[in-house]
């Protein structure tokens, strides 16, 4: 019998969060002050993210434990199963060998509980009494709104306004979990409005969401922020992903050569990945990690390495990644968790380091992916997703034509069964493909008016 479900145990469950700051070769630049532009310590971050938290982003430390009530509350659905995916193999007619780690199996459908839960926990503990944050697709949205209703915290989500008409039942189950969720840009916020005025039918997006969830949060003496991307925490939370798919592969007796997840922010393909580029960086080894970004907002394959705002109005200290410009607004594809400007940190400077890969692929290409994968799998992929899938069909592709088999490992991130509408446009044809043009690139650079980082 083919075996293709790998099972850990919950005592299996990571009792660390591993950080790659300790083993990278260049460690990430330090924040810059918005005003300033002069590097700014923890204490800058204090008015939205309680000092556990604050302590996690800067640490050096190559583990951070994970805290007993935290690890808990993961066991509602850790560790998640890890399958060989052999009759997506046969559809492809390939000798690669798939492996996909699923995340679809969380409360709210994807992998964003493992770091809600824990920014959750760390707020509760210093006494917060409100969350705000900014959501894309809803799935971060939902994970923090599931969070916040354990430990008794309100929350309040702005979710992109073109999201929230192509996802209502998103919408839904944050309700359902006691949060209130407003259509960014709203009126309720000096940011929103300013986006209105300018653009009274703006669709919205993840930099103007963060701009009103951060505007609102540092308003409030009792109110703090989260982020579910892109933050050194944030990233380093999604290990347990990764950490457990590592065990998982052990157990098959196999290892990959090349390990693929979506990318918005940096969360997801974090999560999956960089317990194995340990591996790279301790032991020598040679493992592949690529990160897959919508053709549509390309910030990785064409954006430009800088500081940049992580927001649209530029409320939130500089950073440096790999941008499109903090002011632009992507295509309202449906990816809408990867409709991100910009990259987080950590990624940013192991794709300048040149110890990661990226790929831009197209929507159609995506979908098409995703159904394919559905129909042998029997998982209906979230269309974020299916950008891995797609990467991962153009890697057999390519072992095909050099004629080498490859062992490769993806992040199925999340289901779509709260994303059927996208799926419905896709088998109406209503999918349409969008790619910036080199003119579009240029302009959006040509915007950008963030300090340049000057290399060594």
């Amino acid at each position: 019998m083919k075996h293709r479900k790998f099972l850990l145990a919950e005592t299996d469950i990571p009792t660390h969060w591993y950080n790659i700051v300790a083993d990278m070769p260049n460690k990430p630049l330090p924040p810059l002050h918005p005003g300033t532009k002069e590097p700014i310590g923890p204490e800058a971050l204090m008015p939205l993210f309680p000092m556990e938290l604050i302590k996690q982003e800067v640490t050096g430390e190559k583990w951070v434990e994970i805290p007993d009530e935290v690890r808990d509350l993961y066991t509602l659905w850790r560790p998640s199963p890890l399958y060989r995916a052999y009759e997506f193999e046969k559809l492809l007619g390939t000798d690669c060998k798939i492996y996909y780690k699923y995340e679809g199996v969380s409360p709210s459908g994807s992998h964003k509980p493992n770091t809600a839960v824990p920014q959750a926990y760390y707020n509760k503990q210093e006494g917060v009494k409100r969350i705000t944050t900014e959501t894309g697709a809803g799935q971060w949205g939902s994970a923090l709104s599931f969070a916040c209703n354990h430990f008794g915290i309100e929350c309040e989500v702005y979710m992109v306004k073109i999201s929230y008409e192509q996802k209502p039942y998103r919408k839904l189950l944050m309700n359902t979990w006691g949060a209130k969720v407003f259509a960014s840009p709203t009126n309720l916020t000096n940011a929103g409005r300013q986006i209105l005025a300018q653009d009274p039918n703006s669709p919205g997006s993840l930099g103007i969401a963060i701009s009103e969830a951060v505007e609102r949060a540092a308003m409030n003496d009792d109110t703090k922020y989260a982020l579910g991307s892109v933050l050194n925490h944030v990233l380093m939370h999604q290990t347990i992903v990764g950490q457990e798919a590592l065990k998982q592969m052990e157990m098959a007796g196999d290892m990959p050569d090349i390990v693929v997840a979506p990318f918005g922010g940096g969360s997801n393909f974090a999560g999956l990945t960089f317990p194995f580029l340990r591996l790279n960086l301790e032991e020598g080894r040679n493992i592949r990690a690529i990160a897959a970004e919508p053709a549509s907002c390309p910030k990785l394959t064409r954006g430009v390495f800088r500081y940049d705002f992580g927001d649209t109005v530029g409320m939130t200290p500089l950073l440096p990644m790999f941008t499109l410009g903090h002011k632009f607004v992507p295509s309202p594809i449906h990816a809408g968790g990867l409709r991100y400007h910009g990259a987080g940190v950590i990624v940013s400077q192991l794709l300048h380091d040149k110890l990661i890969e990226a790929q831009a692929v197209m929507q159609k290409e995506c979908f098409q992916a995703g159904v394919d994968f559905a129909k042998a799998e029997g998982i209906l992929p979230a269309p974020e997703a299916t950008h891995a899938l797609a990467t991962v069909v153009r890697e057999v592709q390519k072992a095909r034509e050099e004629g080498r088999p490859k062992t490769i490992l993806f992040n199925l991130c999340g289901h779509g069964y709260f994303d059927m509408s996208a799926y419905q446009q896709y088998f109406e044809g209503k999918i349409v493909d969008h790619e910036l043009t080199a003119a579009d690139i240029e302009a959006l650079i040509a915007e950008i008016d963030t300090p340049e980082i000057l290399e060594a």
